[in-house]
Parts: structure tokens; sequence; C-alpha cells
């Protein structure tokens, strides 16, 4: 059935894929009674950090008051009732996505908060889905030689904002990361309210690996994240939250509260004398993003964040900012897809002065890093965070990260603590 959607995707024309996808995305809002149009629907879009916004704003709207739905690429949260989103896209169907906001209404939700990308806004996944408010947190090389080219990207992304502009509501608001270059873009859209977001606008800032905090209307906002990444996604939420009327005061306990985002600069601990960091970081920005955050501590990196048939460009370009970074690198396999995963992990080691280890075997390459790691170490597991592995032919391999980095260090605690060794 997937060999032969792709075959027709392959041979029909660029229109006639485009008028059935938007056909679809009709059909599914006929069908659920046009949903959107009966919430407050929040959608989030960027190249990074989309889940994380979704997080911080969802913590603060509870806060608030508000019962919340999302589908980020971490959950699917229905008021009280949470799971791991296990569908493989953190952007799901025009059905799905059209039944899940029915049944948020039908659950009592006041708001839905939706993570969109550019694959979805590609097959108008986005379409027929009435937009209040959009955050886009940046914009960086991805999925490139799926769209053709970087500006065919950057475009995918920008749809998500026009289908804010069509929208019927008339109280749209637009948050833009006023640092990024492509900010402008949306910010200059024919909306009710456009707003940027910058550290700069919240001084004084300041983050770390223990987490970070700015300033809003005089009031100290502070995270348990770490990075100046992490603190950016807050500040986005924050903006988008005060700009629909939260308080300051509640939106500082609403941050207060999110102390861990799985697989999102979580923290491993198992009473170990060294560091361990499991995180999503797939992209060379994200990859450094997350190694600068570490200062001065000796990092082993574990990754092979280039998944199969797709932007094989950015693979030698990570190897070479793991290189800059990490005293020690571990190459491994991350969703090798119908690609080699040797092949994948030569193409990143290309980007190295120096030949890195190599292990395919994901859990023996997290197992050898926590082996190796110091007092004081950073052992940085990066690129899946809780994702399943995406391997050949379609199939889904169980795979969590955080879980298998804890299974991992226990086992290795345990053996060091038992007698005689």
């Amino acid at each position: 059935m997937r060999s032969l959607k792709q075959l027709i995707a392959r041979l029909a024309p660029s229109f006639v894929l485009s008028l059935y996808h938007v056909l679809l995305a009709f059909l599914g809002a006929l069908l659920y009674g046009f949903p959107s149009e009966k919430l407050t629907v929040i959608a989030v879009t960027g190249t990074k950090g989309k889940s994380s916004t979704i997080e911080f704003l969802n913590a603060i709207l509870e806060e608030a008051g508000y019962k919340t739905a999302l589908v980020s690429s971490i959950r699917i949260k229905l008021g009280d009732t949470s799971e791991p989103n296990t569908l493989g896209r953190s952007m799901p169907g025009r059905f799905f996505l059209q039944r899940f906001l029915s049944r948020a209404l039908r659950a009592d939700c006041s708001v839905a908060i939706l993570e969109m990308t550019s694959e979805g806004a590609r097959q108008h996944r986005h379409r027929c889905i009435e937009l209040d408010a959009l955050i886009f947190t940046n914009l960086a090389p991805e999925h490139i030689e799926s769209h053709g080219s970087y500006e065919n990207y950057a475009n995918a992304k920008f749809e998500i904002a026009r289908q804010l502009v069509r929208s019927n509501k008339r109280s749209r608001i637009l948050v833009a990361n006023g640092e990024d270059p492509a900010g402008l873009r949306y910010l200059a859209l024919p909306v009710e309210r456009a707003l940027p977001f910058s550290l700069s606008l919240v001084a004084p800032f300041h983050a770390d690996e223990k987490g970070g905090s700015f300033t809003l209307e005089g009031l100290g906002m502070h995270i348990a994240l770490p990075g100046e990444f992490s603190l950016k996604n807050a500040l986005a939420a924050a903006v988008l939250a005060r700009t629909i009327g939260v308080s300051p005061g509640t939106i500082q306990s609403g941050l207060q509260k999110v102390e861990v985002i799985p697989g999102r600069v979580e923290e491993i601990r198992a009473g170990q004398d060294f560091l361990v960091v499991v995180d999503y970081a797939h992209t060379p920005d994200s990859l450094q993003a997350l190694l600068t955050s570490y200062g001065a501590r000796r990092k082993i990196c574990v990754f092979g964040s280039a998944g199969g048939g797709r932007d094989s460009w950015k693979r030698p370009v990570m190897g070479k900012i793991a290189e800059k970074y990490c005293a020690r690198i571990i190459l491994t396999t991350d969703d090798p897809y119908d690609e080699n995963p040797g092949k994948i992990i030569t193409e990143i080691a290309s980007g190295m002065k120096n030949k890195p280890e190599m292990i395919e075997d994901r859990r023996l390459a997290i197992r050898e890093a926590l082996l190796g790691a110091r007092v004081q170490d950073a052992v940085l597991i990066v690129g899946k965070g809780i994702d399943p592995i995406h391997g050949p032919r379609g199939a889904t391999l169980p795979w969590n990260d955080v879980e298998v980095a804890r299974e991992e260090l226990t086992a290795l605690l345990k053996r060091r603590s038992a007698p005689g060794l």
C-alpha cells in the first residue's frame, strides 16, 4: 500500500495531487462539522522548538484555567488524558486532525494547540483549520531534498502563515521570532496583531545548563530547561499568552511547572557523578546550540542525526560541529529508513578530521558512552529523543532514548557497586 501511494505521488501531476489533498482536507472538515470554528486554535511552526514551545504554552494556559488539547511530535492530549504520539508524524493527516478537534470539543476543551510542519503543509493538512493564532519559532535548512530546495521548504512553512491570514477568525495573532531573518516575512502579514519575540526585548536574561530566566513586564520568568534555545521557546509561548490576556504572574507560574519535556534536553538521573542528557537535536543549528549549552564540560556525544533518504547534505556538517565541541564521538544508527545505516554514519564522519567511533547498534553505542564517562562529563545522546526508529520498508521499531539510557545507566551503576568491583 505504501509503495503504491509513493508510485502515484511520483506519476501524478503536481496540481492533481494538490487538488486531491485540498479535497481531502475539506471532506475531513465537513465530516466532523468544521470543529475548528468552535475552538480557539493555535498553530506552532518552525524548524526547531515546536514541541517545546507547545509544552510551555500548554502549561501557561492550563495555569490560566483553560482546558487544552494538543498534538505534537511528543504527545497527543485531550483535556486530562495524554498519550505519546506513535503515529510517526508530528502533524497527522487531515481526517485525524479534524476528528481530534471534534473530540476536543466533546471533551469541553476551549483551546487546541497544533504542531504544523512543512511536510504537512505540502499535503495541505493545514487547510480547513480556522486558526486564531500562529507562533513561528525559526527557520533553518531541513527537508531540502524532499522539498526540492530551501526556498520551497521556506515557502511550505509560510503556507501555514497564509492559513492564518485566510482564517475567518477576526482576532488573529501572529508571534514570530524577531531575531530570525524569516520572521520579518511573517510579521508583515495582514493580521490583527503581529508581535515579535526576542530575548533582547526582555533583558536581563540568562541561560546555562541549569535553566534560564528573562524579565517580562518587570517580573522574572524562570525555566528549568537548559540552553538559550529553551529560553527562546518559553519566551515565544509567553508572548502569545500575554497577547491573549494571561497575566505575567500566571505566565511565571506556568513556566515554572515545566520541569521536563520528554526527550528534549531531558536529564537522566540515577545517582551517577556525570551528566546524561537526551535531546532531539537533528539539525546542525540545534546540535550546535545543544553542545554549546554545556560549557567547559568534557562532552561525549552519541548521535546519528540524519535520517535515511533525506537531507544528506547535513551529514558532514553535523560531523564537523560535533568534532569541534565533543571530546569523544560515537556515531550510531538514527532513522535509516531504506538507506544503509553504515553509509549514513560514514557520510557524517566525512566531515571530521579524525575518524570517530562507529557503533551501529544504538543501545551498544549508548552503553559505550556511559562506560567511558568520567566525573563531571556530559554524555549527550542526540537525535532521537523518545521517537521510535524508522527502518526499511516502512518498519517502525520501538525505541526511546530516555528509557534505554536509564536502563543502561542503572545497569552500569549496579555493576560498579557490586562487591569486589
